[in-house]
C-alpha cells in the first residue's frame, strides 16, 4: 500500500513540475487572473461551471471568491451555476442537461463578466454550450481542461489545458492554480495594509 502511495505522489509531483517548467500556461494564469481583476474592478461577475468532481471544483473556488481565501476582505461575486438545484433539474427536464448552463449564462452573464468552464476531457457539451453563448455575449470564457482541451479549447479566450490525461490529477492542477487565482485577485484587490 505504501509503494501505491508513493507512486500517486510521484505522478502528482512530476506533472506539478512540468507545470512549474511551463511559461505559456503560467503567462495564461496570470492573465486569467488579471481579466478577473478587471472584471471586478469594473463591477462585473464571476460565473463557474463543470460536472462532477470538476463542479465540486467550481463550487469550492466561486466560495473563496465569494467568501474570503488568506484574509478577511469585501465579497466578491462568484457563483457555480449548478448549485440550484431546482434550476437545474428544471432546464434539464424541460429543455436538456445540455442546456443547463448556457441558459443560466444568457439571463445572467454580461458583457466583460468572467466564465469559468472546468471540464478535464473538454468535451462537455453543457460546459462547451455556456462557453458558445458566453462569447456571444463578449464575456471572457476561460476553460480549465486536460492535455488536448477538447472541444473547449475553440471557445476559451483563455485555455489552462493540463499535459496529463490522468482525471484525478488533471483536478488537483485545477485546484492548485485555481488557488493561486483566487489569491492574486485578493492581493491584487485588497492588498494588506503593512
Amino acid at each position: 500500500m505504501s509503494e501505491f502511495l508513493k507512486s500517486k505522489l510521484n505522478d502528482a509531483i512530476r506533472l506539478k513540475q512540468q507545470l512549474l517548467l511551463n511559461e505559456t500556461l503560467l503567462s495564461t494564469v496570470n492573465q486569467i487572473s488579471n481579466a478577473i481583476v478587471e472584471c471586478y474592478s469594473n463591477g462585473g461577475k464571476v460565473f463557474f461551471c463543470g460536472n462532477g468532481g470538476s463542479a465540486a471544483d467550481a463550487q469550492h473556488l466561486a466560495a473563496e471568491l465569494s467568501g474570503r481565501f488568506y484574509y478577511d476582505r469585501p465579497p466578491l461575486f462568484a457563483e457555480a451555476l449548478h448549485v440550484n438545484t431546482s434550476y437545474i433539474t428544471a432546464v434539464a427536464n424541460d429543455y436538456s442537461y445540455e442546456e443547463i448552463y448556457s441558459r443560466y449564462v444568457a439571463g445572467s452573464g454580461k458583457k466583460g463578466d468572467v466564465l469559468i468552464g472546468i471540464s478535464t476531457s473538454g468535451n462537455s457539451l453543457n460546459v462547451v454550450k455556456a462557453l458558445q453563448k458566453g462569447n456571444d455575449l463578449e464575456m471572457i470564457t476561460v476553460g480549465l481542461t486536460g492535455e488536448t482541451g477538447g472541444k473547449m479549447k475553440e471557445h476559451c479566450r483563455f485555455l489552462v489545458n493540463i499535459p496529463s490525461k490522468d482525471t484525478p490529477r488533471i483536478q488537483e492542477c485545477h485546484m492548485l492554480l485555481g488557488h493561486s487565482i483566487c489569491e492574486q485577485v485578493e492581493q491584487i484587490l485588497f492588498p494588506r495594509k503593512k
